[in-house]
């Protein structure tokens, strides 16, 4: 769904973008839906705000389809990994990642360049730990612990994944020359 006009019927929680803080939208209020992506849905308010709607959220007010909404901090264990004894595959943690998407920029945070390492341990319950390494965009954005978070929870839910740790780092400042050719290629930079 892109830019689509929708009355919120209820009220609804959203992260204003760049601060990072919650609010509520009230029942009644328009807002343009800007990006759909990850579960996550993106809109302008009313007074011109952009703000990011929770999959939950999104999935409840119609914005994204139900199966859209596989959110693993709606699954059972809040996010948290079910199984220590399956097998472990890095390309897992990877397309994990890549499910989490840049609230402003319609392109997944690992083609963004915003991933700049994911180092894999054992952990002591046996199954993995892995310390991922991020930034943002611009130093002052607060949508860094939201999406932090959101990564953190799409990695635990990778099978063998019992913990996971994610940094957000300023060194070095992020810029596009971090793009993938898959990122440069959905932002036109060829």
């Amino acid at each position: 769904m892109s830019a689509a006009t929708v009355v919120l019927p209820t009220d609804c929680m959203v992260t204003l973008i760049p601060e990072g803080h919650a609010t509520v939208l009230r029942a009644g209020e328009t807002v343009t839906v800007t990006q759909a992506l990850g579960g996550t849905v993106t809109v302008v308010t009313e007074s011109g705000r952009l703000a990011r709607i929770s999959t939950h959220d999104a999935a409840a007010l119609g914005l994204i389809a139900d199966e859209s909404a596989s959110d693993p901090l709606d699954s059972p264990g809040g996010g948290q990994s079910q199984s220590t004894s399956a097998p472990f595959d890095y390309e897992q943690v990877i397309e994990a990642m890549k499910t989490v998407f840049d609230p402003e920029i319609p392109v997944n945070i690992v083609d963004l360049g915003l991933v700049y390492g994911c180092d894999v341990l054992d952990a002591a319950n046996g199954g993995k730990r892995l310390e991922i390494k991020m930034s943002m965009t611009a130093p002052g954005c607060g949508m860094g612990d939201v999406l932090a978070y959101d990564v953190q929870s799409r990695v635990l839910s990778v099978p063998g994944v019992s913990e996971a740790e994610v940094e957000l780092v300023w060194d070095p400042p992020w810029d596009p020359s971090r793009l993938t050719d898959a990122g440069r290629l959905e932002l036109g930079f060829y």
